[in-house]
């Protein structure tokens, strides 16, 4: 019997596989943040950001790092409370799901959806709200799995299925869930967005990701530790096996 698999856990056994990729993946996601915005020549300082699946909120603390005034909406109000707690004060924070966010229209300069995509059951009804949700000279970004055997091998089976790697509860992943770059631009489309860009990220090393996957699971390493044995870095000429991150503006 392995550990606890317990998304938004306060438990410090317990293995939180959400947290775990928000960690993995924050370096990538700023990256490319600030990278799009420098191409665009948009200054990020001062601009209203929303980042729909906060989870604990990184990426929101890291886009107001960016200078950024941002708002950080999670459908977990555990997660929700943990942002909070972490952040200080620097960023608002609200329980919501990406199907019913809220918000004001056309009240935000960056849009940025992070687990969000492939965890979703109706992307119209997401991807609806988002071009409600932004500006017309806005962006918004995206980060999700693609639907290969590759990525149906790590996400349904290393991460969810397989004892000694699993870190997502069963269920969480599905493979009608894990959109293609065409299904997500045709989705975009429908709702006056223009995709823009898709840009595959992955791990340095994948056996340096497994090794820190089974230490976590094991309790050899803390979530901190992971991103420093892993490392992800972006491949923007590369094809999308497995993650990736896009762009999309409205249709002027």
């Amino acid at each position: 019997m392995g550990p606890a698999i317990e998304l938004d856990s306060r438990t410090s056994s317990a293995i939180d596989g959400r947290h775990i990729r928000a960690l993995t993946f924050q370096d990538v996601r700023l990256e490319y943040v600030s990278s799009v915005l420098r191409r665009l020549g948009i200054e990020p300082d001062g601009r209203s950001a929303l980042v729909v699946g906060s989870g604990r909120g990184l990426l929101a603390r890291g886009l107001a790092g960016l200078g950024m005034n941002v708002v950080a909406l999670d459908p977990s109000a555990g997660a929700t409370a943990m942002a909070r707690e972490a952040d200080g004060g620097g960023v608002e924070y609200a329980t919501a799901p990406a199907e019913e966010p809220g918000q004001a229209d056309a009240a935000f300069d960056v849009v940025f959806y992070a687990d969000t995509f492939e965890i979703t059951e109706d992307l119209e009804r997401v991807v609806s709200h988002a071009a409600r949700l932004l500006r017309p000279d806005g962006v918004l970004f995206y980060d999700t799995v693609n639907r290969t055997p590759v990525s149906r091998l790590i996400y349904l089976g290393a991460f969810q299925a397989l004892p000694f790697t699993r870190i997502m509860p069963p269920g969480r992943y599905s493979a009608a869930r894990l959109r293609t770059p065409e299904e997500v631009t045709a989705a975009l489309a429908a709702h006056g967005l223009r995709n823009e860009d898709v840009c595959s990220f992955k791990p340095k090393n994948v056996l340096d990701l497994v090794r820190a996957t089974v230490a976590r699971r094991k309790g050899k390493i803390g979530d901190d530790a992971i991103p420093g044995m892993t490392g992800f870095v972006l491949e923007p000429d590369g094809k999308p096996i497995v993650t990736y991150l896009g762009y999309a503006r409205p249709r002027g």
